[in-house]
């Protein structure tokens, strides 16, 4: 293994301090002492014979000739106080002035004492000579390894002193030509250089003379540290001061040890292309990074990283290096994606989207440029997923990971396409997905029950992928309302009995019909609010989260959402007004407040014309309170305030015009029940003189008293359902208790389907009051019926459920042709209007004019517009002249 890079790197170390002492080895000093020891205290005296500006100098100078005192100066004390001298070493003395006595002043020679002053000596030239020998065999033993013969200090005092002798050029050009020298010796990169270009070393070993050469490098490193040491005064005082100027032709000693191994292994900064040696060692670079990719043995992380660094330390890395990686980057995105793109869709995303993870994880971990990581995934994303778009924006492929309802598929497909700024090019996709499997979920007509909640569970299912996979993207969310709203109005998929009505409207109001009466837990799991979904609705203060209530809210809010779509609502309107009504008149709603809620919904959504006759079937209800308080109050004016029979009646006054109509039932009731009947019949009639009452038998609901061997109960059937159970009051003293099929048919005057229903929920279903025989779930002719005597159950008042027919084919092709009437004569009635008031117009005013009109009961085909015209044409209604249509009045 190679050494590792030092933490503190010798290129990169201060040098280390220059103390300011004379060499040992000084020709003055031959016995080598301490410079303490061997530089002796002293006092030296100097002769100073400056000349003196006068008119005869000599004559003084003679004169004045040993008659003045020495004048001492002690340098080892601060002269700070004291005056200066009144001569100076070097230069003339200024005039000199007589002290102001009575003593006559004399000029002559001045002495100057001077303590402690040491005399310059001369250096011997082979003192320098010495010093550069000894230099020499100090680099020698650093290259080599070993220790030098004389220490480092030795070594360092011989650079500082020919520094300051003057040869620090030529000492760098010395140091630098025996680096050089060392670099390209058999003991570090020579022989390797030479045996790869005499390919004299086998192929496949690139990482292996890589390790060589980063090896090789921590050996320079670690010897170029001990050579700053000793060259210490000459980097710090020569090089360092001028290696950061522009034109600088001399290097620092760390930035000349890189310089040289980069020359020695990747050539010259201008070189165009490296020596072989380093286009090897590139080469075994790029080897690990391909090993890590493909997975292969032989990886070294370590190795890879610090030769990431070394790359950038020498400056190789964006002119060698960075352009190879690249381009073999791109030939193995190309491979991968020629191989991977034959798979399925969703494997192709998750194996690109991983890639692009693990590629951009690599660049940050082996510390890569964010240049290198940018180009690289730029290329990556043009090479997987541009090229290949056509694929990953299919309509097939994508439909595919939508039906699996997976969003991470899909999530990552449109993260790895708004990268690569395609992700708009999803919307196509999306919108022919939502429109084909909402066109066959409403044309299986076998599955029509399922209709709805497999439409509810296609919305909420996209609904996640917008907010999920998409970002909430408002691109997508109204891709998604515009694929709905088309499928669910395409007439080939949605006509009924050629009447141009939705079957859709239909089966909405069917819907929401089973949530008001059976609550949440008709609904399958799969359409239930999710934990985002419940959160959102709280942080909107519209529910707890908790609150089941808050989720039928919730969940009949989904429901509007698949009525929105809808352009004819008339059809939703019929259905929903005749669930209605058996819900109110057979108290089978769950919760009032929901249905109110739920009528100020679709007023909200479709306005009061739309509700008016829904809100007066609910004022019907507190008016039928009213007129059962004035009934009871008339009975007891008439001295009837109790029925002889017993039976109190309570009955519900429905206005023909707002409730739907109900078919006719023949039954047979008891003369019990007939007498208050005939009793308010009577009362009625006094009351509203002109009105008439249609009794619906097949609506009523009442209470009757059951005695069974072990208890009494209370029993809450139909009407029908109990003009059976009266019929076995008086069968067991004629018949044994025992009465066949036929027998209660003639008791009751049910027949047919009514007469089965009825037997089968009082003798077959979950509470059996009555024993068949023989024992079966199917009623036939052939059956008998008796009381089951030993019935029990804990709860004292029991209701039993009236099994209903559901609406035949029959039933429900005329609704949708009474809809298709009613929206004829609608907009037969919005032409009549508009042309009364207008008297004249085109046709394409007259038919745009009918479309804003009609359009809150739902857009109007211009074909059917067009008819309709043509039947007010026949009925004298309009006319024709000069092209135009004229109001006939």
């Amino acid at each position: 293994m190679p050494p590792p890079l030092p933490t503190s790197s010798p290129l990169l170390s201060a040098a280390a301090p220059s103390p300011r002492r004379r060499p040992r080895d000084h020709p003055d000093d031959p016995d080598h002492h301490d410079e303490d020891t061997a530089i002796k205290r002293h006092r030296a005296e100097y002769t100073f014979s400056p000349t003196i500006p006068g008119p005869s100098t000599t004559a003084m100078s003679a004169k004045l000739q040993g008659t003045r005192p020495l004048e001492v100066i002690d340098l080892t004390r601060n002269n700070a106080n004291h005056p200066p001298p009144r001569s100076t070493i070097a230069g003339l003395a200024p005039p000199v002035r007589a002290r102001p006595t009575g003593l006559q002043t004399h000029l002559g020679t001045r002495k100057l004492v001077v303590k402690n002053l040491k005399p310059a000596s001369a250096v011997s030239e082979d003192y320098w000579i010495r010093t550069r020998a000894e230099l020499d065999e100090g680099l020698t033993a650093i290259f080599a390894g070993v220790t030098p013969p004389m220490s480092l200090e030795r070594l360092y005092r011989g650079v500082e002193d020919l520094c300051r002798h003057g040869e620090a050029t030529q000492l760098y050009k010395t140091l630098s030509a025996r680096c050089e020298k060392y670099l390209l010796s058999d003991e570090m990169i020579g022989k390797l250089k030479r045996q790869i270009v005499t390919e004299e070393l086998p192929a496949g070993l690139e990482d292996i003379i890589l390790e060589i050469v980063f090896r090789k490098w921590g050996v320079w490193s670690h010897r170029l540290m001990t050579v700053r040491r000793v060259y210490a005064h000459l980097d710090r005082s020569h090089l360092l001061p001028n290696s950061g100027r522009s034109g600088a032709q001399l290097q620092s000693i760390n930035d000349l040890g890189i310089s040289l191994f980069r020359r020695a292994v990747f050539g010259g900064r201008k070189d165009p292309n490296p020596p072989k040696l380093g286009g090897v060692a590139l080469q075994g670079v790029l080897e690990l990074s391909d090993r890590d990719r493909h997975g292969r043995p032989g990886f070294r992380p370590i190795l890879f990283k610090q030769s990431i660094a070394l790359l950038k330390l020498f400056g190789v890395y964006g002119k060698l290096f960075e352009p190879r990686f690249l381009a073999a980057s791109h030939e193995f995105y190309k491979k991968y994606g020629e191989e991977e793109s034959a798979g399925a869709l969703g494997d192709y995303i998750k194996k690109v989207a991983t890639l692009l993870q693990v590629e951009g994880y690599r660049c940050d971990m082996y510390g890569f440029d964010s240049t290198t990581k940018r180009q690289l995934l730029e290329d990556a994303h043009r090479v997987l997923i541009h090229q290949y778009a056509d694929k990953l924006v299919d309509s097939g492929s994508v439909g595919l990971l939508l039906g699996a309802r997976d969003v991470s598929p899909v999530k990552a497909l449109y993260q790895l396409l708004t990268v690569s700024g395609l992700e708009k090019s999803l919307k196509g996709p999306f919108s022919n997905y939502i429109k084909a499997t909402g066109a066959e979920i409403v044309g299986e007509i076998t599955r029509g029950d399922e209709m709805v909640i497999r439409l509810l569970e296609l919305r909420k299912a996209m609904e996640l992928m917008v907010r999920d996979a998409f970002e909430r993207d408002e691109v997508y969310k109204q891709a998604m309302r515009d694929a709905f709203g088309h499928f669910i109005n395409e007439e080939k998929t949605t006509s009924t009995w050629n009447t141009g009505t939705s079957i859709v409207g239909e089966n909405i109001a069917k819907h929401i019909d089973m949530l008001l009466r059976g609550g949440l837990k008709t609904l399958p799991q799969s359409v239930l609010s999710d934990t985002t979904e419940r959160a959102d609705q709280e942080q909107s203060g519209l529910a707890s989260t908790g609150d089941e209530s808050a989720e039928l809210d919730r969940q009949l809010e989904n429901a509007l959402k698949l009525f929105r779509h809808i352009k004819g609502k008339d059809v939703f309107q019929a259905f929903y007004k005749k669930d209605l009504a058996r819900r109110i008149l057979l108290g089978r709603s769950a919760s009032q407040d929901a249905e109110r809620n739920m009528i100020a919904k679709l007023k909200t959504e479709c306005g009061s014309d739309f509700t008016h006759n829904i809100e007066q079937m609910f004022k019907d209800q507190e008016l039928a309170k009213d007129e059962m308080k004035s009934y009871k109050d008339w009975l007891a004016g008439s001295g009837r305030s109790k029925s002889r029979s017993g039976v109190e009646l309570s009955v519900n006054i429905l206005s023909a015009a707002a409730w739907p109509t109900f078919p006719d039932v023949k039954v047979l009731l008891p003369k019990e029940v007939m007498e208050p009947l005939h009793s308010f019949d009577t009362y009625y009639k006094s009351k509203h003189t002109g009105r008439q009452l249609t009794w619906k038998h097949n609506v009523s609901h009442c209470v009757i008293k059951a005695k069974f061997d072990r208890s009494t109960k209370e029993l809450l059937v139909s009407a029908l359902q109990a003009a059976v159970l009266v019929l076995f009051n008086d069968a067991e003293e004629k018949t044994d208790g025992v009465l066949s099929y036929e027998q209660i048919s003639q008791g009751s005057g049910l027949t047919g389907g009514d007469l089965d229903r009825t037997l089968q929920s009082l003798a077959c279903g979950k509470t059996r009051v009555l024993t068949k025989h023989p024992k079966g779930r199917e009623v036939s002719p052939t059956d008998t019926f008796t009381v089951n005597k030993t019935f029990s159950d804990p709860k004292f008042r029991i209701k039993i459920n009236q099994i209903q027919l559901k609406e035949t084919r029959q039933e429900n092709k005329e609704t949708h042709e009474r809809v298709a009437r009613d929206r004829q004569f609608e907009t037969q009635a919005a032409i009549v209007r508009i042309m009364k008031s207008r008297k004249t117009m085109t046709h394409p005013q007259l038919v745009a004019e009918v479309i804003n009109q009609t359009k809150a009961r739902g857009a109007v085909d211009p074909a059917d517009i067009k008819a309709n015209i043509e039947k007010l044409i026949e009925k004298d209604y309009l006319d024709r002249e000069d092209g135009n249509y004229v109001y006939q009045a």
